[in-house]
């Protein structure tokens, strides 16, 4: 799964037009396929956090890239995704470990200038 985010989640930062919309139908796709698997419970595993939260919160971090690159609303689309990320970082290991968002868009700032012809 985390191949298939990152490929569309790409998609978002690094295209444009019929490409990045392509990309986007995808990333929610996926994201909506999680928010299934997670369900009502607090994480992934149930009521600890496991190793799926583990994989998968690494990509939260670039959630501020892909909704300003993408124009997207992540929590307008998948709000349990967002929860789930917000009761992940509340676990101090999580948000001590995690980059923070403003740093990650800024390098994604400037690999897209580098690789996307405005």
């Amino acid at each position: 799964m985390a191949n298939e985010v990152y490929g569309a989640s790409r998609k978002l930062w690094s295209t444009k037009g019929e490409e990045q919309e392509a990309g986007k139908k995808e990333f929610f796709e996926i994201l909506k396929t999680l928010e299934v698997e997670l369900g009502d419970k607090p994480y992934f595993g149930g009521e600890t956090f496991g190793y799926v939260d583990l994989s998968f919160i690494t990509f939260y971090c670039w959630f501020h890239a892909y909704e300003v690159f993408g124009n997207i609303n992540i929590e307008a689309e998948c709000p349990k995704i967002i929860a789930w990320a917000k009761r992940c970082l509340q676990k101090e290991s999580v948000a001590k470990t995690l980059p923070d968002q403003k740093k990650v868009y800024e390098f994604v700032a400037q690999m897209r200038k580098r690789f996307v012809s405005e």
